[in-house]
């Protein structure tokens, strides 16, 4: 007797092959780059069909875009999930967290070399906005009380670049002992001043 197949939802199809395309995606821009990542690549490791591919998506571009946006909000969560239970510490435990979640292989490049690049400051910017940018702001608030709106959103978008530009030294071989303690100790200076 043959068992009954339950069909699949369309929806939860459709986001299975979106996850599909992404982390293949994802995969091949880590290892080659955006430049060298072909979409007849994408859909070869994902065993799909271009149609599936422009289905989901418009282009390249905006597959790559989802594949950063992916990213992102992993590593917020990540960000997020240690700061919260660290509790009075979280912007320390935060900040460790970061660092830690950025040495997954390919993450800085795909972050802070070709996001940028292909998709612009401004759109990475907002990518950022709702996820890592926002946790660092609402620690900085915190940790640093009594500054105005605007200063605060200068110090986030400030110290932000110290972090990527620590993550980018880390992911280049650098050591991450000397980036993890200057950025402690920077995270301190704020708590007492």
């Amino acid at each position: 007797m043959q068992g009954k197949n339950t069909p699949v939802p369309n929806a939860d199809r459709s986001a299975a092959m979106r996850s599909r395309l992404i982390a293949c995606a994802r995969k091949l821009f880590v290892a080659n780059g955006y430049a060298e990542t072909s979409t007849p690549e994408i859909v070869r490791e994902a065993k799909v069909t271009r149609g599936a591919l422009y289905h989901h998506f418009k282009d390249k571009q905006d597959l790559f875009c989802a594949v950063v946006t992916a990213e992102a909000e992993a590593l917020a969560k990540s960000v997020e999930k240690e700061a919260l239970a660290a509790g009075q510490d979280a912007m320390s435990a935060g900040s460790l967290a970061f660092f830690q979640a950025m040495s997954k292989p390919g993450r800085a490049r795909l972050l802070l070399i070709d996001g940028p690049a292909v998709l612009g400051t401004q759109e990475m910017a907002r990518i950022d906005a709702g996820g890592g940018r926002r946790t660092l702001r609402d620690g900085l608030s915190s940790a640093a009380s009594g500054l105005e709106p605007a200063e605060l959103d200068a110090l986030a978008d400030a110290l932000s670049a110290a972090y990527d530009r620590a993550a980018l030294a880390i992911a280049e071989g650098h050591d991450p002992d000397p980036y993890v303690r200057a950025m402690s100790r920077l995270i301190g200076s704020l708590k007492s001043g």
